[in-house]
């Protein structure tokens, strides 16, 4: 059952009155050393640490405490921050540590599957688990109106208890009760930026070899995409509705016969249509099964399996 998203918490200004509660972050990658600048910067005693210990030196100067090893880090407080590079390195990481009474906070990249795999695995060792998928690159953490956010999915009760030292580094967002959501918006939303960056790719390529500044064009490139971001609106109205044929400005019958000119251009520049053509062939597929009325989203129905 599709669960939305229920409640965000901005970043906090430096200056909020009260005790901060203290925690421990595993892990000090480029996103975990923001993570922890973080919540240094709000007064968070935090206990840091990392594969390398190295990588906490700079962290203790600012006022961190390092732990001599993951169990001693983990010890130190009941509120648990994981950020580590994959679903292995977590397991790794807590292997003998007691995380009996510990609220457990993975914010570790994994999939929907490794998530609710973590969540069973927290529960039969006594831990509360949120799970959680960061929308943000590091010089975005602890920036007020960055944009950058984290989603987390699992526990309410952890959430809400800890939704204001959550919201230090990023707006908090809770998705849902099942722990594998957090994962599943994140790789969501990667995929889409992901095929925003395939697309500009072909964009810039086709006029690479022309007298054509790069520079000058982006204006026009990112405009373009923010004019048609909104379209997505429309297609989630479709899928919930299952009328594709509602609204349609440019139908499917219409924009399949104009694909071959975009691959005759690209012939023509001397770049590959590599990008562009496994989405051509959905749209053609869909067209063959009689949704030339529609518009591209029973595109989303051909990758469902």
């Amino acid at each position: 059952m599709t669960q939305h998203l229920v409640g965000t918490t901005e970043k906090k200004t430096a200056g909020t009155s009260g005790a901060k509660t203290p925690l421990t972050l595993l892990g000090l990658g480029a996103m975990g050393t923001a993570l922890a600048r973080a919540w240094l910067a709000e007064g968070h005693p935090l206990t840091v640490w990392n594969r390398t210990p190295a990588r906490a030196a700079a962290l203790v100067g600012e006022g961190a405490r390092a732990g001599d090893d993951a169990a001693e880090a983990v010890a130190a407080n009941r509120l648990v921050v994981v950020c580590l590079l994959d679903d292995a390195s977590v397991s790794e990481a807590l292997d003998g540590t007691d995380l009996a009474g510990k609220d457990l906070v993975n914010l570790t990249t994994t999939t929907p599957a490794e998530a609710r795999a973590r969540a069973r695995w927290a529960q039969e060792r006594g831990a509360r688990y949120l799970d959680g998928g960061i929308m943000a690159v590091p010089p975005m953490i602890g920036v007020p109106g960055a944009g950058g956010y984290i989603l987390h999915s699992g526990s309410q009760e952890l959430f809400e208890e800890h939704r204001e030292t959550l919201g230090v580094p990023a707006g908090a967002t809770w998705v849902g009760t099942d722990p594998g959501f957090a994962a599943l918006y994140d790789m969501a939303l990667l995929g889409a930026m992901y095929g925003m960056f395939a697309g500009a790719a072909h964009a810039f390529a086709l006029v690479r070899k022309e007298d054509v500044d790069p520079v000058a064009l982006a204006p026009l490139l990112a405009d373009w995409l923010v004019a048609m971001a909104p379209s997505v609106h429309r297609t989630a109205a479709n899928l919930r509705s299952g009328d594709y044929t509602e609204g349609v400005v440019s139908n499917l019958a219409m924009q399949v016969a104009g694909t071959p000119a975009f691959l005759r251009a690209a012939e023509e520049q001397g770049v590959s249509a590599e990008l562009l053509r496994p989405y051509f062939d959905l749209m053609r597929r869909r067209l063959a099964g009689g949704g030339g009325d529609e518009d591209l989203t029973g595109v989303v129905d051909l990758l469902v399996r």
